[in-house]
């Protein structure tokens, strides 16, 4: 089967107001439009309208038929920020195994605002920027390329404060202490002079990264993750590129339009730029202090017109493919699939059903569809399960971490 799949946008406080609407060649609705999710999850399940219920009733009425459960193991979205996203990262497979048995056995509610784990899976995820630009904050850099920026900045007793606590010898150790303690509540005037600090660079040289600290400095003033944002790699993607960020790996999203895909968990840490709980203890267990470059996936050009981002990982790969008039892609699919389209009017095709796509609109091939064909003209990202057989790693010092469990 190959059906039209729907959704509205959730309305997220850091969402845009425009970049979705945009997209999808409509009025903006007035709300902040932060993500659609196209998938089964139970916080937003996407519509199949032609039959009248949603993906994960679709999937209920398989598996009561079948006798045994299946869910999709990826979550699709088009994301929309308009402002910073809370720094996070994900835990593990294990990590997430253990955390969410610990937690039900201490009977913490699954709702509550201090709960951390509301699954037990990992949540890996690739984003790929659709607008033209897409800023993000992703992994930890060195040291020594921190300590140059501290030196740019104007001097006072926070920022000596911050270059002395970032003097330790062992990299990793020095980070995960200098960690807990911006977020511990002890660091606040440190913190609050290094944004002073910040707010003057930003002025007097208007790099991207002192900018983009500055933004979000205005929107979390006093926060401590805007320290925690000095400490990361700013990451500027163009259209078309994309970042992995596996388990462990601290990020967030700054601004821009993009499509994200991640394994289907719900699991967040949060590590500033939040009024949520932060968990300090929890975090820095699961967090990887190793710095690096930012963890950037350059897709693996496939058959004319297709582009694969492809971590090695089971849960998901995504294709971006391209189709001009009077061309056909054939792409064989491995397990259920999702078309989301991102410029013009591309047409998915299956054995018995064709789609037309808008930007924005989407389509979802069930498992036993083993090919699709995209005609017309335009640009759709295609998800599906992964493989292990295919694997990038562009950053070294993180190589255990894609394709962990």
């Amino acid at each position: 089967m190959l059906a039209q799949l729907t959704n509205v946008p959730r309305d997220y406080s850091w969402g845009s107001s425009h970049l979705i609407a945009e997209l999808q060649g409509r009025e903006p609705s007035g709300a902040p439009e932060a993500e659609v999710w196209f998938g089964d999850h139970p916080g937003s399940p996407a519509q199949l309208p032609s039959l009248g219920m949603t993906l994960d009733a679709w999937f209920d009425a398989q598996d009561a038929d079948a006798g045994r459960a299946t869910r999709l193991p990826y979550l699709l979205k088009l994301l929309a920020a308009g402002s910073p996203l809370s720094i996070q990262v994900h835990p593990s497979r294990a990590q997430a195994v253990e955390g969410f048995a610990r937690e039900e056995t201490a009977g913490v509610a699954r709702d509550a605002a201090h709960r951390t784990y509301k699954d037990d899976n990992h949540k890996p995820e690739v984003i790929v920027a659709v607008s033209d630009r897409f800023e993000a904050l992703a992994g930890l850099r060195p040291l020594t390329a921190t300590r140059d920026i501290l030196a740019v900045l104007p001097s006072n007793d926070g920022v000596t404060a911050l270059g002395k606590a970032l003097e330790g010898a062992d990299e990793a150790s020095t980070l995960r202490d200098v960690l807990g303690w911006l977020l511990s509540g002890r660091a606040q005037s440190v913190v609050d002079e290094v944004i002073s600090a910040v707010r003057e660079a930003a002025e007097a040289t208007p790099t991207d990264h002192f900018a983009a600290l500055a933004r979000i400095a205005d929107a979390y003033p006093s926060d401590p993750g805007v320290v925690v944002a000095l400490l990361m790699n700013h990451v500027v993607l163009a259209r078309g590129e994309a970042i992995f960020v596996p388990a462990g790996v601290l990020h967030a999203y700054l601004a821009g339009l993009g499509v994200e895909i991640m394994a289907a968990s719900d699991n967040v840490l949060r590590g500033g730029l939040t009024p949520k709980h932060i968990d300090v203890d929890e975090l820095l267990r699961i967090l990887d202090t190793t710095p690096g470059d930012a963890p950037r996936l350059p897709a693996i050009v496939g058959e004319p017109g297709v582009d694969v981002f492809a971590p090695g990982i089971p849960d998901f790969e995504l294709l971006r493919v391209t189709v001009d008039e009077g061309e056909v892609r054939r792409v064989r699919l491995r397990g259920p699939a999702i078309a989301v389209a991102t410029a013009g009017a591309p047409i998915v095709s299956a054995a018995d059903a064709r789609v037309q796509l808008t930007p924005g609109a989407a389509a979802f091939a069930t498992p036993d569809e083993q090919h699709l064909e995209v005609t017309g003209a335009g640009e759709l990202f295609l998800a599906m399960p992964g493989t292990l057989n295919r694997r990038v790693v562009t950053n070294p010092l993180h190589r255990h971490a894609v394709g962990a469990s």
